[in-house]
């Protein structure tokens, strides 16, 4: 079973995630960060399979966090959040700094299950 780190800003958002990522039994939520700050932390003392990381949260946006988990460990399996339907030059850019997808809002049920078995 995989480990995923879920990182939003909101619970109800993170909730709703987590209850996707955990519908089928492949993948265990092992923790949640409200925001890239706290998401750099648990990466390093939890050490997840996946980080399910939203783009936009205060104190540090998921691309500044993004940026310094894979300066930490290349190897880090990222998949970023947005609501930005993957559409625009965060999204390019996330994907250059090494995330592995982006999983859109409002969440697909199984387009977010899809990505995170491709990982």
């Amino acid at each position: 079973m995989k480990k995923v780190l879920v990182v939003d800003d909101s619970l109800s958002v993170g909730r709703q995630l987590s209850q996707i990522i955990m519908s089928t039994g492949e993948f265990e939520v092992i923790s949640h960060a409200k925001n890239g700050a706290e998401a750099i932390i648990q990466f390093q003392s939890l050490h997840p399979d996946i980080v399910c990381m939203d783009m936009n949260m205060p104190v540090m946006d998921g691309i500044t966090a993004l940026r310094a988990l894979m300066a930490a460990d290349k190897n880090a399996k990222i998949v970023m959040v947005t609501s930005l339907g993957g559409v625009g030059d965060k999204f390019t850019e996330a994907l250059k700094l090494g995330a592995k997808n982006v999983i859109s809002k409002p969440f697909q049920p199984d387009e977010v299950l899809r990505i995170l078995r491709g990982i």
